[in-house]
């Protein structure tokens, strides 16, 4: 090999180390950026994990609040159903006792009538007052006349 041919082949190597160098350089560049972006994407996916539990928590706990007003609505529910049951049966309580309290006095009244009836104080009232007052009158009459004599 002469000279010229080995400094050719010397240069020629020289260019081809210079472009896997500048290869290499470029691909170390690459690989820092595509650090980067990882990074990068670590972070924001990171942030949107953290979003996401967030937005699960909140969710998790409208759906226990959810969960406990529908036993509270459950409850006042049964609670108006029992309320209802029990108007029901003090309205029927109070109707049966409005109807005998009604038949008490009817009876009451009723007996009475028979009493006074059956012993003349209705009918015999009126001639007994009149008959009390001439008495006294009478009486009244008999002593003037004895504190006269």
């Amino acid at each position: 090999m002469n000279l010229n041919a080995l400094f050719q082949q010397i240069q020629f190597t020289e260019k081809q180390a210079r472009e896997k160098r500048s290869f290499i350089q470029q691909a170390k560049c690459d690989i820092n950026r595509s650090y980067e972006k990882m990074n990068q994407i670590k972070e924001e996916l990171s942030a949107a994990k953290i979003n996401l539990e967030t937005k699960v928590q909140h969710l998790s706990v409208k759906q226990f609040n959810v969960e406990i007003l529908k036993k509270q609505e459950d409850s006042l529910e049964k609670q108006k159903a029992e309320l209802i049951n029990q108007r029901t049966s003090l309205l029927k309580i109070m109707a049966d006792a409005k109807k005998k309290i009604t038949e008490e006095e009817d009876n009451f009244t009723r007996e009475i009538t028979e009493f006074n009836n059956e012993y003349g104080l209705t009918s015999n009232r009126d001639l007994h007052i009149k008959k009390k007052v001439k008495t006294e009158i009478n009486d009244l009459e008999n002593e003037a006349a004895l504190l006269k004599n």
